[in-house]
Formats: C-alpha cells, structure tokens, sequence
C-alpha cells in the first residue's frame, strides 16, 4: 500500500473539521511521519550503510567533530543550508539522498533554476574530489563556497 502523497492528505485536511481530527489520524495513520522518518535516524543510517563513521564525514567535511556531532543528535540548529551540504557531500550522498536530508531538515531543496545549485547539482553527481575541491570549484565558477561551520547563526 503506497502511502498518501502530502498534497493528497492537505485535500483531505482541507474539507475536515477539528471534531474528526481523530477520525482523520485514524484513516491516515499509515501516511504520517514517524521517528523513522527524521532527519536524525535518516541520515544516521545512510552514513551507515555507505560504511562511514561519523567521525570520518566530519573529517571530510572539514568541519568540528563536536559541532557536527551537535548537528546530527539535534543539540544545535544551524539554519546554514551549506553545513547540511556539507555533510551530505562528505558521506558521499547521492544527489537524491542529499535532496532528501534537506527536505527533512526542512531546508530548501538544491533548485535547477538557481545557478549555484545547478552547479552544487552537478558536483554530487561527479563528485570532483574533496569540499576544498568542491569549494575551488564553486569560486572558479564565480559563486561562493560552501560556508564552513565557523559562520554559525
């Protein structure tokens, strides 16, 4: 059974009064986000299966073991889109895996149509080597690095 799409669960929220709130979770329970679903756990398993310690893609991302660590437990927020990216290149994420970490964090997704992101689109999908060279690339093409974890906010 595939489960709703979010679209398809607003269209029904839209025509649903407060008083079947109950009723409603209980025709769609199998359609609502679980712990399993979370940023956390999910990109927790994908360093995993891609046999990666944490450690390790902190390391690559050249970033503090503590504050990545922070990042990945839930500790500390950072609304820098760059340090998600980060990490997600460092675990050698797919351009698809990466898109949905982002999701998850609720961070806004690469986008074709913006000339960096096109550029960051390719680069998960050739992987030219480190972040200083994904960095170098980027200033190459005239667009910003990937801001390190030093600027947080």
């Amino acid at each position: 059974m595939n489960k709703k799409s979010t679209e398809m669960l607003e269209g029904v929220l839209g025509g649903t009064h407060s008083e079947h709130f109950e009723e409603f979770c209980r025709q769609n329970k199998g359609d609502f986000m679980n712990d399993s679903d979370s940023f956390f756990t999910t990109i927790k398993s994908l360093i995993k299966v891609k046999g990666l310690t944490q450690q390790k893609v902190f390391l690559h991302a050249d970033m503090p073991e503590r504050y990545g660590y922070k990042i990945l437990s839930g500790e500390k927020r950072t609304r820098q889109r760059d340090i998600i990216l980060r990490i997600c290149y460092a675990a050698e994420f797919s351009l698809e895996e990466a898109q949905g970490i982002l999701k998850k964090y609720e961070m806004p997704q690469l986008y074709a149509k913006i000339q960096r992101d096109a550029l960051l689109m390719i680069i998960f999908n050739e992987r030219p080597g480190s972040i200083i060279d994904v960095n170098e690339l980027l200033k190459k093409n005239g667009f910003e690095p990937l801001r390190t974890s030093g600027i947080q906010d």
